[in-house]
């Protein structure tokens, strides 16, 4: 499934936040009034210990706050905090020739749409280490959820990390397996050898409202313990190359380091993962996005049953309803998933689907956006049946479709063996598409996943060449990968431009 993407200014970009980066090359040192001792405008939270939660979600909706009466996030940072962990990396990152092209981590191509170079954007003066296999080291932030030590983060967080070491507030260190990680919610689940550790409380995003208080800590530029407060902003924001996510949307101040940390709501519960800012400056702007924690639950029982999670996949592009085409489509209002395409031989093709059709309702709830759909497609499991309400030739009419597996479908292009999944749902584009872009050839991309959606691939892009050799159907591109490369580059067309995308496989 894919989904229109926000489209940013030209100076602004969506940043993962979950590394204070730095290569082994390049170094940083704090300005000299961080150093300073503090003064009289200086707030100490005091610590203390203990804490409540349990691994499963089995929150309890808390009663809101009278308006007069703002959030004890002093009680929050004391009970709470102690279940807050740093988590610091090691790995090693392969630079080919290709990405040497000058110019610091943010604006070289490929790497300026890599969530993994996004990390270095807030260090200013940072240049990109020459070619070959590079070391990098970075921290994030996480938050323990089993007192036997199960720990929530980012995917992007523990991203080829060879070593993984989280940090309890009392300064003991453990270090870390990654039971598993899904690129596409940007969840990964740790376990650290340990007992009684201090947990969290979780809570229930469902009942927080736009206007309710937040607080996010973490270890923002690898300072640990912070803790930043707000609002939330806006809710269910799906944003560019996150289909599956329903993001919380915060003004709490969020930067690099704070990725994986948790967002608590006023009563001290945790409602969401920290994992995104709006920037365009690589730091704190007013715009954070935090996935939901029922979100992260439900990957983390998939990981710790079976090592991975399997998203479900309906096959069709979708696009949100404007005014015009509300009414064009006799419609009373622009609610609703308008379908543009539907991808042969999936699940909505065998549903009956047809592109013009627009789907206002899936098992009796609304669809406001294109996004509603996406992400209650994709947090389903393949094989799940929904009911769709659609609105086709201005009269209802249900259908009931039963979803496909998002990796695993006929048009989806995999390596197979040791050079894995590179992670691309795609169809040829048909007559009318290729008038319409002015292209000769080339591979609509519906759906990104793995290693693709981690290079920065979305859906939407046309795959135009691989590694130089231009394709028009998948044999061509299965091909390619037979031989289990370690790395491959892709040609995209992206709104009206070709870009060189260089996608990491082995």
């Amino acid at each position: 499934m894919s989904k229109m993407t926000l489209t940013a200014t030209a100076s602004a970009a969506l940043l993962a936040v979950g590394l204070t980066a730095s290569a082994a090359a390049a170094g940083w040192s704090l300005p000299d009034w961080l150093h300073r001792s503090g003064n009289n405008n200086t707030t100490t939270v005091a610590d203390a210990g203990g804490s409540g939660g349990a691994g499963g979600f089995s929150a309890a909706p808390a009663a809101p706050l009278p308006p007069t009466q703002l959030p004890n996030y002093r009680a929050i940072v004391q009970t709470q905090g102690p279940a807050v962990v740093g988590i610091t990396v090691a790995g090693l990152h392969t630079v080919n020739a290709e990405d040497q092209q000058g110019g610091d981590a943010a604006s070289m191509p490929g790497f300026g749409d890599d969530p993994f170079f996004r990390f270095f954007r807030g260090i200013p003066g940072l240049r990109m280490p020459p070619q070959g296999a590079q070391p990098f080291r970075g921290q994030g932030s996480g938050f323990i959820i089993s007192s036997d030590g199960l720990i929530l983060t980012n995917a992007h967080v523990v991203r080829e990390a060879k070593q993984v070491t989280v940090k309890l507030t009392d300064r003991r260190e453990f270090p870390a397996k990654v039971l598993g990680s899904d690129a596409a919610t940007d969840i990964a689940v740790l376990k650290v050898d340990a007992k009684n550790l201090p947990t969290v409380q979780l809570g229930d995003p469902r009942q927080s409202q736009v206007g309710d208080w937040v607080l996010a800590i973490g270890a923002p530029y690898g300072f640990e313990q912070t803790a930043t407060q707000g609002i939330v902003s806006a809710k269910g924001r799906s944003l560019p190359g996150e289909s599956v996510v329903p993001f919380i949307q915060t003004d709490a101040a969020v930067n690099p380091g704070n990725s994986g940390g948790p967002l608590f709501d006023a009563s001290g519960r945790v409602i969401g993962v920290n994992a995104q800012i709006w920037s365009q400056s690589g730091g704190f702007q007013g715009l954070a996005f935090a996935i939901p924690v029922d979100v992260a639950l439900h990957v983390k029982d998939q990981i710790v049953a079976h090592g991975k999670v399997d998203h479900a996949r309906l096959g069709v592009t979708l696009q949100d309803l404007s005014a015009p085409l509300a009414s064009s489509f006799g419609l009373p209002s622009p609610d609703g998933a308008l379908v543009s395409s539907v991808t042969p031989d999936s699940a909505a093709a065998k549903a009956g689907i047809k592109a013009g059709d627009v789907i206002t309702a899936v098992n009796d709830q609304p669809i406001h956006v294109a996004g509603d759909l996406s992400s209650y497609v994709g947090l389903a499991r393949p094989g799940d049946k929904l009911k769709l309400q659609i609105w086709r030739d201005k009269s209802h009419h249900n259908e009931t479709v039963a979803l496909g597996r998002a990796e695993r479908d006929a048009s989806e292009a995999n390596a197979g063996g040791g050079g894995g999944s590179l992670g691309l749902a795609v169809r040829p584009l048909d007559r009318n598409e290729l008038r319409g872009s002015g292209l000769d050839h080339g591979l609509l991309i519906e759906n990104v996943s793995g290693p693709a959606q981690l290079a920065g691939v979305q859906p939407g892009d046309v795959l135009l060449a691989l590694n130089g050799k231009p394709v028009q159907n998948v044999e061509q591109i299965r091909e390619v990968l037979k031989s289990k490369p370690a790395q491959v580059a892709l040609l995209v067309a992206r709104d009206g431009q070709q870009i060189f995308v260089p996608v990491r496989l082995g």
